[in-house]
């Protein structure tokens, strides 16, 4: 998701428009290079006899090599219309010409198209239509359950549906709201009853870690539960409670990416020195900007 983030402070910052399609049956459109057989279907005319099976020569669902013959049939299609592959993330794609430049991301089979040229868009969309079918999704507003808002402010980032279900999966859609993710005087040494299920915590805290992708304001305490992720105990769960009752008082928190005129990069860092008060080890931050946009950010012990 980093890349995204970087590509949309770049659009905004360029006002280039942002467009998304949807692959139909993404997968079938692979062609396989392996030979792969499998049994005969149900109901086919051969059914009865022995020894008999089927050749594949396209990509199913359910098959291990459909993923990477549908990136093959794609990035063959986008290399044809002169686009070259990113060799820092391989879902992205470059094309760089007269006319203007056109990106490409590609995540199974949504794909994210900007650029400084409409017209160019506009026929790329029909070149990939011709071999592929696609569904044009128009202006970029919903990708990987982040929700987008343009307005003359900007672009704004949130989760806020995912908030909203995580909070009701764990039933406290009614709970009472907290102003920070942890308390002032926080205590990790503190001895609680260990809990009997993990993997309703588990669950929970991946989830959480997920609603980083839009919100560090919940970075570090995230990455604080997500240390006990095998041996939880009840002053952990407590400390995810609290996170929760955060995110409820700030269900629609976003990110804001507004035109700065530059593609500038800045980032800041910091550690704190035996922090931790479980092992004595220090934590560390990051915060990254392209462009006076906030694009990356992490907390890791």
């Amino acid at each position: 998701m980093n890349i995204v983030k970087v590509l949309l402070s770049m659009a905004v910052n360029h006002e280039w428009p942002l467009f998304q399609m949807d692959v139909k049956n993404a997968f079938l459109h692979g062609d396989l290079e392996e030979e792969v057989y499998i049994k005969l279907p149900h109901r086919h005319p051969r059914e009865g006899e022995l020894n008999k099976v089927c050749k594949l020569y396209k990509a199913i669902y359910g098959l291990k090599q459909s993923y990477r013959a549908w990136y093959s049939k794609l990035s063959s299609v986008l290399e044809v219309a002169w686009f070259k592959r990113s060799h820092a993330d391989s879902s992205l794609f470059v094309c760089s010409g007269v006319l203007g430049k056109l990106v490409v991301l590609i995540y199974v089979d949504d794909l994210i198209i900007m650029g400084d040229n409409v017209n160019e868009i506009n026929a790329l969309k029909c070149s990939i239509h011709q071999q592929i079918s696609i569904k044009d999704l128009g202006v970029l507003k919903y990708f990987l359950s982040i929700e987008m808002a343009t307005s003359s402010r900007g672009l704004f980032l949130n989760q806020r549906k995912d908030v909203v279900d995580l909070l009701d999966e764990a039933h406290m859609l009614e709970c009472k709201p907290a102003h920070n993710p942890l308390i002032s005087k926080l205590q990790l040494d503190a001895k609680g009853e260990p809990i009997s299920n993990h993997g309703v915590y588990q669950r929970m805290v991946g989830k959480l870690i997920y609603l980083t992708i839009t919100r560090p304001d919940i970075a570090y305490s995230v990455s604080l539960v997500s240390q006990f992720m095998h041996s939880p105990t009840s002053v952990h769960w407590e400390i995810v409670k609290r996170i929760l009752r955060y995110l409820k008082g700030s269900v629609g928190k976003d990110i804001l990416m507004n035109k700065s005129g530059s593609n500038h990069i800045m980032a800041y860092t910091d550690a704190d020195w035996a922090g931790n008060a479980l092992d004595r080890k220090s934590t560390t931050c990051f915060y990254t900007f392209v462009g006076g946009n906030l694009v990356t950010w992490k907390s890791k012990k």
